[in-house]
């Protein structure tokens, strides 16, 4: 199963390096990525494989709060089921 990571905010060094770290942390494994910075701002989607993930994935989210209020980003995230059905015609 995977899940889908949004990150937006201000752009500034090291978000992705952040994002990268919790996820290993979490045995979280990285499978896509795609970021871009628009005039000042960080865009980021990531797609990580939670199949074998060290903690529950409620614990997996709340491991981005750090993240998120270090680099001043909104960070999201979403499983691939949920996601999925939220985007079905």
């Amino acid at each position: 199963m995977n899940a889908i990571i949004s990150v937006v905010g201000k752009d500034s060094v090291g978000i992705l390096a952040r994002v990268s770290n919790v996820c290993e942390k979490c045995n979280a494994n990285i499978v896509d990525v795609s970021q871009t910075v628009l005039k000042d701002y960080f865009a980021m989607v990531m797609v990580v494989n939670i199949d074998n993930l060290n903690r529950e994935f409620t614990k997996f989210i709340d491991s981005f709060s750090c993240v998120s209020e270090n680099k001043n980003v909104d960070i999201h995230i979403m499983h691939e089921d949920i996601f999925n059905a939220m985007h079905k015609i």
